[in-house]
């Protein structure tokens, strides 16, 4: 067999997908906020975050839904995370406590780590998570291995694909 690529051991999710395990998030958050198990708002961590937040919110009856944008690649290398866009001040209070912030994956936790220093109190939610970043999280729906590569149903496009064993 030969070697392959990392992005090869691949995990497709499709949109039916994201949205079906996005609804689980939300069903297992609900209940569970500071306000008497409701919560003030919903941000999402740009860009994979916004389809499940989106989600989230409408399923909870969240209406305050905000972003915060994080650049941590460069060209297709990793960079140290930086904020480009913080959520607004009023929504996110001193220290984020009442609002669910979501993001699509966890995978080293470095972004989850820089928007968790600066809104300790917030509850980190994401869909999917990979060992190396699931302790930034405290909530998730599905755990994948670190090696495997999550294709995004906004990443992708129909084309054809060679068989797994190569063709004859």
């Amino acid at each position: 067999m030969k070697d392959r690529l990392p992005h090869e051991k691949g995990f497709h999710v499709s949109w039916d997908q994201i949205h079906r395990d996005s609804r689980a998030l939300a069903w297992r958050l609900d209940g569970h906020g500071p306000d008497n198990g409701g919560w003030r708002a919903v941000v999402a961590i740009t860009r994979g975050g916004m389809a499940p937040a989106m989600i989230v919110s409408r399923e909870l009856d969240i209406r305050i839904v905000d972003t915060i944008s994080v650049k941590s690649y460069n060209h297709q290398a990793q960079t140290e995370p930086r904020v480009i866009k913080a959520p607004q001040a009023d929504i996110m209070g001193k220290d984020g406590e009442g609002v669910l912030v979501i993001d699509d994956l966890v995978d080293t936790g470095k972004t989850l780590e820089l928007v968790r220093r600066l809104y300790p109190k917030a509850h980190f939610a994401t869909v999917y998570a990979k060992p190396a970043g699931r302790a930034m999280v405290d909530s998730y729906i599905t755990e994948v291995s670190q090696d495997t590569w999550i294709f995004f149903p906004w990443d992708m496009a129909l084309q054809y694909v060679e068989p797994y064993r190569g063709r004859d």
